[in-house]
């Protein structure tokens, strides 16, 4: 299978990166092909642009600027995001990357008569998640009702084909220790060793 896994963190030192190192490392070993895409290395530009605004519901959007990493995802049979949570919610840098790459054309169709979307990332099987929260799971999940969870489980992975879907979280970073940090590598690296 071909996976892109997408992370974004400005830092390569941070336990994010090892996080995306670790999926990476972990699907190459399991023989799949990989395309890692590193938004922050490879200096992504987030910004959506006036045209691009202006073309979202033209007949035919132009996605040219973001073509390399549009034609990635419509290759792709499954696609790893691995990233924090900051504020309850996904860094700016990908949510720019989902603003102009999973755009009209690419991810989805505008039905406008009827209001609907219509996916159109069917080769995707696998959707997967792996995340930080500095929050404890409780404050995450009830207080704050876990808005980034829903943006990609309710609204991106149905632009997807008929997907199975996982979710990792490691909650309570800001009161992480070597320990709890060693043992959800493992288990992210346990998860990603049965695809």
């Amino acid at each position: 299978m071909l996976f892109q896994v997408i992370h974004a963190h400005p830092l390569t030192e941070s336990y994010n990166h090892a996080l995306f190192r670790a999926i990476v490392e972990t699907l190459e070993r399991r023989g799949h092909a990989v395309v890692a895409t590193d938004l922050y290395r490879e200096g992504f530009d987030p910004l959506m642009t006036v045209d691009e605004r202006r073309g979202y519901h033209a007949p035919a959007y132009d996605p040219s600027s973001v073509m390399r990493y549009a034609d990635i995802l419509r290759r792709a049979d499954g696609v790893i995001f691995c990233f924090p949570q900051w504020w309850f919610g996904m860094p700016a840098m990908l949510k720019g990357y989902f603003d102009r790459v999973w755009v009209p054309g690419v991810a989805f169709e505008h039905d406008l008569a009827r209001g609907r979307l219509k996916p159109l990332l069917s080769g995707i099987k696998v959707f997967g998640v792996v995340t930080s929260y500095g929050s404890p799971w409780w404050i995450a999940r009830i207080a704050a009702g876990d808005p980034g969870r829903k943006v990609l489980l309710r609204a991106l992975k149905p632009m997807c084909g008929g997907v199975s879907s996982f979710y990792l979280a490691h909650y309570a970073m800001d009161q992480s220790t070597p320990v709890t940090r060693a043992a959800f590598l493992e288990k992210v690296r346990r998860r990603i060793a049965t695809l």
